[in-house]
Formats: C-alpha cells, structure tokens, sequence
C-alpha cells in the first residue's frame, strides 16, 4: 500500500517493505518500536537550540556530539534521562538523513542501539554494522524508479548560483545536497528545483542550511517496517521535523512532530500525529516524554 501527502508541491509517499530481503521474527505485539529522526527532533546545533527564556532559566544541555575537536549538538539533561529511559523499554532506532560516518559520532544516552537508519533508509546498521543486502535492495529500486544521481547532480551544478552555495555534497552514493547562505537562497529556485526532481523520481527538502535532493524510493518508513519485521514490533512510534520525515511519521502508529521545521511551517498533520507547540531543544524533550508515556502505555 501507498500512502501519500502532498507539501508545497513535493509529494512523499511511503510504501510498505513486502519485497525487503530480511525474514520476518515471530510477531510480538507487546514489542514497541520507536524511530525518531535526530536533528533538531531530538539532538540540537546551538544555532537550532532556540533559548529565549532568560540565562538563568536555560535548561543544563548535555553535548551529544564533537566534531573537530569541537561541541556539536545537544540535548536537555533532562531529554537525555528521558531517552535512557526510552532504550530500556522499546526498541529505539535513531533515523536520520546523515551518512554512516556522521552519524557514528553523536554519542546518545542510554544502551547502544541494535539497529539505526542511516543515509535516509539507504544503510540499515545492525549493532553498527551496514545490512549489505538491505543496501543492495535500495540501491537496486533507485536504478529501476528514478533517474540517476549524476543528473541530479549536474543540474544542481548548472543551475545555482556560487553566489548562495557554499558546498556541493553527495551523500553514500544515494542523494546529493547543497551547502547553502540560507538567506540568500531564491525561493524561487527551490520551488523551480522541486518540480524538476518530482518528474525525475526525486523529492527536494530545505533544512538549516542545506538543501537535499533525495531519490522518493529512498525512504526511512521503509527501513523503519524492515526492523520492525525483524523485531516482531506490535507498535510503531516516530518523530521529526522535517519533509525527508513526513513518510516515516505516516507508516508509524502513532508520530510527534516538533512546534519548528519545515513540516510545522506548511501546518502538516496526520490523524495519528501530536503536533509539540515547544520549539527548539526544548521540543525534543516533549517529544520524548510524549513517546515514554505511550511506550509504558502500550
């Protein structure tokens, strides 16, 4: 089955994972599974933390990343307990867009994940290794439906303009995405950019600074159902903020989303989705609190 939402002209779809590689476990419906996306869902850059409560009020924040020698990306103490919590009651799988070697330097609270989403579904890791045949499976439906990277690629090049773009980027060998001055960047280009990709197989997001190119059949819903088969989950649950998640928070059972990013800018809902009003690091913290209640619910 397919289920599909349309945002500001970008349409995403999630399919469901009949033809994935991996043998089903023996269904366990008190097995919870929860996928969250990390950036600016659960984890937050300084830039993205949004503290506009006075100094003396801002909540204690624990790094959770070091890039270069240097802090990264944080959570509330307060989220990091709750997430701990989290992992020893549910089978968490962080679910992001990062490629494998980003995403192995956030240091998350709490016991290490068996399984993570990496490269927006086109790497699923088991206790941190890639699962070669789900890799070859996605990259198999990305040859059949969609056009290849390198003209994605080509007309990223052609078209934008070094005055806005700071980094070309190509991510696993799956999608490609631009470094942007965000401020400089033509809307217009964007919407211009989205309609080319859709007739292509390909779907466009803005996030922070960075615009992403992403093959439609690259998706985290579907890698979310293979580990969901694997684990015999009775319950999804899942959280993020942005278009590359929308398809992930339609397959789940139940999905939270934050008070910012892109999906609360367009007003996106689904019947099963709680929209969080907080903003920013704080908006994780709610998230998670949202997903404990309903884990020790299940």
């Amino acid at each position: 089955m397919i289920t599909s939402a349309s945002t500001s002209g970008i349409t995403i779809e999630s399919a469901s994972t009949s033809a994935t590689p991996a043998t089903a476990s023996a269904s366990s419906t008190s097995t919870v599974l929860v996928a969250s996306d990390l950036d600016r869902t659960l984890i937050y850059s300084s830039a993205a933390l949004a503290l506009t409560m006075p100094d003396a009020r801002a909540p204690r924040l624990l790094c959770v990343e070091v890039h270069e020698s240097r802090p990264l990306s944080y959570m509330t103490e307060t989220a990091a307990r709750l997430l701990t919590d989290l992992g020893g009651s549910a089978v968490f799988v962080p679910t992001t867009t990062r490629t494998r070697k980003q995403y192995q330097r956030i240091n998350l609270p709490g016991p290490p994940p068996k399984y993570a989403i990496c490269a927006n579904g086109g790497h699923l890791l088991v206790d941190g290794v890639s699962d070669l045949d789900w890799h070859a499976w996605v990259t198999d439906r990305l040859s059949d439906e969609c056009a290849p990277l390198a003209e994605v690629r080509e007309y990223l090049t052609v078209t934008s303009d070094p005055s806005w773009v700071r980094k070309h980027r190509v991510a696993e060998d799956l999608f490609a995405y631009l470094v942007v001055e965000r401020d400089l960047l033509p809307e217009q280009w964007v919407k211009e950019l989205a309609v080319w990709a859709d007739e292509r197989g390909w779907t466009v997001s803005v996030q922070g600074r960075k615009v992403y190119a992403v093959p439609k059949p690259l998706t985290k819903s579907a890698a979310m159902l293979e580990v969901a088969r694997r684990t015999g989950a009775g319950l999804t649950l899942a959280a993020g903020d942005s278009l590359l998640d929308a398809d992930l928070l339609l397959a789940a059972g139940l999905a939270w989303r934050p008070g910012h990013g892109e999906l609360a800018d367009v007003g996106w809902t689904a019947p099963h989705l709680t929209s969080v009003p907080e903003a920013g690091v704080l908006a994780g913290e709610e998230i998670l609190r949202g997903l404990l209640r309903t884990v020790a619910e299940a």
